[in-house]
């Protein structure tokens, strides 16, 4: 009896290698939000650091961490640095590219809990008087544990879901009047 449950358990951890291996490195996880502001409102909140603060879906996780600035005050060679808890944890942010009004693109290194390089994007196109934004984010999980994490904690649904609380709560800045010229 004892023989044949650990050659189940065996088995069971032998599939589960398996089904981790063949898991893809390449992620990307996508969100789009339909905001009432002009594209150059919304543009203002995302091209500016300093701005993220009031929507960013990880802001409020650490009221405590540390969080650094360098580079221009926004655009293109921003930078943003953070340290803060389990939550989260510790990396750098750069605005490599800025489009007015269109598109950012930002590298995003983190250092902790996990090491490891995500883009994100932000392509805003006009719907009348209105904006609709897409928040992307794409990488790789190269390490057998990232994507053992991914697998099992859900990565891509972990991701949107923050991306989509983002999105709700940069519509509420945005369509608040707290756009470019407020800040």
């Amino acid at each position: 009896m004892l023989k044949k449950i650990i050659i189940a358990l065996a088995a069971v951890v032998v599939i589960f290698v398996i089904v981790v291996a063949l898991q893809p490195a390449d992620f990307r996880v996508e969100r789009t939000a339909t905001i009432a502001a002009p594209q150059a409102d919304v543009f203002a909140q995302v091209n500016d650091f300093h701005k993220w603060d009031a929507w960013s879906p990880w802001a409020k996780l650490d009221p405590n961490a540390k969080i650094a600035f360098e580079g221009p005050d926004s655009g293109q060679g921003t930078v943003m640095t953070w340290a803060g808890n389990d939550k989260v944890g510790e990396g750098k942010m750069t605005l490599t590219e800025s489009q007015p009004n269109d598109l950012l693109k930002l590298k995003v290194d983190f250092v902790k809990p996990f090491e490891g390089t995500a883009t994100q994007e932000f392509t805003l196109k006009p719907q009348g008087d209105q904006t609709a934004v897409t928040w992307s984010m794409q990488g790789r999980n190269d390490s057998f544990i990232q994507k053992a994490f991914c697998l099992v904690m859900n990565g891509k649904k972990m991701i949107g879901d923050d991306l989509e609380k983002g999105l709700v709560q940069l519509k509420t800045v945005a369509e608040s009047g707290k756009s470019a010229s407020a800040n």
